[in-house]
């Protein structure tokens, strides 16, 4: 298989699990609470997302750095949104 259509699937795969998140953000910032979210699964989940983004620089995969670099940014909205509500 080329590089290319890696590239592709890797992309598409980014696009869909990252995209899985938008909706949960999008109704955190709407209703202004997080509170569903507990802060054990934020820590994991963000701590994962992280070492998957450090995992993807070393091997200078754009499709792996991309999607947990987006998810990431929106965990840590959800992360504010619930800190806030403190």
């Amino acid at each position: 298989m080329s590089e290319r259509w890696m590239t592709a699937i890797g992309l598409a795969a980014a696009i869909g699990t990252t995209g899985a998140w938008l909706p949960q953000v999008w109704q955190t910032l709407k209703t202004r609470s997080a509170a569903d979210f507990s802060w054990h699964y934020l820590r994991l989940f963000a701590t994962g997302v992280f070492l998957w983004l450090v995992y993807g620089v070393l091997r200078r995969d754009i499709a792996i750095m991309v999607a947990n670099a987006v998810t990431f940014l929106l965990v840590l909205a959800v992360v504010f949104v619930k800190w806030r509500g403190r």
